[in-house]
């Protein structure tokens, strides 16, 4: 029996006063559950999502969501990209609810536990789906590989500056922004 977004939120019901932190998600008619991630990914999703911020917000270009927002997509999986924007024109307006507005963007990030053709078989569900382009970003690496549908993937490695003109005119993206900083220990 294939599963759907309502049991899923029957799940989530199921699941409220437990302590544990589940990130859960719907794909394929499969409820999937994962944990946190790791330290270094959870910093890249905030730091990218406040750079996506810092110039989509005074632009008013649309919205950025991290990795708690849920989408449903045309073929029913619910799911949480780790970080994800959708312009302005495309979702107006914003309701308590999961999106059912495919993102135009959506970014996810290798955790430490991730297997990347994992990740590219999801990146590539996204494109199906009608994102317009993808974001992988591996950590392991130090790089960050850009998707558009029915093109090849373009690899941006430590160093290189991404952009996005059709979605996002004028950003510019430092790949080594994304890194966490390393600071020195006090002798």
């Amino acid at each position: 029996m294939a599963l759907t977004v309502k049991h899923l939120e029957q799940l989530q019901l199921d699941l409220q006063n437990d302590p544990g932190d589940y990130q859960i998600e719907l794909r394929e008619g499969e409820i999937i559950v994962m944990g946190p991630s790791d330290i270094v990914s959870s910093y890249i999703g905030a730091q990218l999502s406040f750079l996506l911020k810092l110039w989509v917000s005074p632009r008013r270009l649309g919205l950025v969501f991290d990795s708690s927002g849920g989408f449903i997509l045309p073929n029913a999986d619910l799911t949480a990209p780790d970080v994800s924007f959708v312009s302005g024109s495309r979702m107006p307006r914003t309701k308590r609810y999961f999106s059912e507005i495919v993102p135009d963007l959506v970014v996810e990030i290798k955790s430490q536990s991730d297997r990347l053709v994992k990740l590219r078989k999801k990146i590539k569900m996204f494109l199906a789906q009608g994102v317009k382009v993808a974001i992988l970003i591996d950590p392991d690496q130090l790089t960050a590989t850009l998707y558009r549908p029915n093109q090849k993937p373009i690899l941006f490695r430590d160093g290189e500056t991404l952009t996005i003109p059709e979605l996002l005119p004028g950003w510019e993206l430092q790949i080594s922004d994304l890194w966490p900083p390393v600071f020195e220990e006090e002798e």
